[in-house]
């Protein structure tokens, strides 16, 4: 009985066991329902090849299709005081910050870095809402003094791809405070006279709405992006209205004045090139502009005196 149950019976539930498939091949879009293979949204840059719902995307995945050959240099950001105000709700905030760390795999909700888009040098700036709602707080208000900074000393045009559910309430007014210091970093940009382009992805709203969001001198969104400062369900429960459809996302906010673009992420890097390179006066970016492969250098091959004399008889 003994070798029937740990032999016999392990062997044959191990050839007809099922195997399990990881849960994360496939992912339903949130739009349609249809499921996407994994590898084939990534690709896609996490856009629906059905109904072209965009999805959250990393800023690191976001910067590797930026950059060209995907190759950026990450800026450093000063760290701020960890939890100032000792703040807690059904969680010590130090408890929050470490289970977002390990989740996303970053260190905080913004990611700064250096690099080419179409041969254009560029310093660029990325929110991560999966990290506490890409909430505003002290080392984001660090973030973007840091990349203006780096753009200024460059000579580079600072693009910002915002993604955040507002003002971190761990770190109460310190946090609102990071809206007037932002201000101050785009002025910054603004007296260098650089560019600073702004792409609001879903969701862009409170205070990140009211403070750097909103101050670049061209405003691109991704389509259907909810942009607003209060939320529509806010908003109807104060004015106990019904809003217009699609009221606060990005098409309403292009029909009315508020955004200059609406464009898809999958021709966002050909449009920011276009763009960068036009207000930086520069030709336009030509598609395969590589240099040519450098010659290898060869001596100079020693002619044979006797080819010499035979040379000088031939001329006249």
């Amino acid at each position: 009985m003994n070798w029937i149950t740990n032999y016999v019976r392990p062997r044959i539930n191990s050839i007809f066991s099922r195997r399990e498939m990881p849960e994360n091949l496939w992912h339903k879009c949130e739009e349609c329902g249809t499921m996407l293979f994994h590898r084939e949204l990534r690709d896609n840059l996490n856009v629906c090849t059905n109904c072209g719902h965009h999805m959250a995307i990393t800023p690191r995945d976001r910067f590797t299709a930026l950059f060209d050959g995907g190759i950026f240099t990450e800026v450093d950001v000063p760290t701020p005081t960890v939890d100032p105000l000792h703040f807690r709700d059904q969680k010590r905030y130090p408890d929050r910050m470490k289970a977002a760390q390990k989740q996303t795999g970053e260190k905080e909700a913004m990611l700064v870095a250096s690099g080419e888009i179409g041969r254009t040098p560029i310093v660029a700036a990325a929110q991560d809402f999966s990290f506490m709602g890409g909430s505003m707080g002290m080392y984001v208000g660090n973030a973007i003094i840091a990349a203006a900074e780096e753009a200024v000393k460059l000579k580079r045009p600072l693009i910002l791809f915002s993604a955040a559910g507002g003002a971190r309430m761990q770190e109460g007014i310190l946090s609102l405070m990071q809206m007037p210091r932002t201000t101050v970093a785009v002025e910054m940009l603004k007296e260098a006279d650089l560019p600073y382009i702004v792409v609001l992805t879903h969701p862009t709203t409170g205070g990140v709405t009211a403070s750097y969001a909103m101050l670049g001198d061209v405003q691109i969104a991704e389509p259907n992006a909810l942009i607003c400062f209060a939320g529509p369900r806010v908003i109807e429960q104060t004015i106990r209205e019904k809003l217009p459809e699609g009221f606060q996302r990005a098409e309403y906010l292009l029909d009315h004045g508020m955004l200059d673009r609406v464009t898809s992420r999958l021709e966002l890097r050909d449009e920011l090139i276009t763009i960068t390179r036009m207000l930086l006066d520069m030709p336009p970016a030509i598609k395969g502009d590589l240099p040519a492969p450098a010659l290898p250098e060869t001596a100079p091959q020693e002619v044979p005196e006797s080819d010499t004399k035979s040379a000088e008889k031939k001329t006249p």
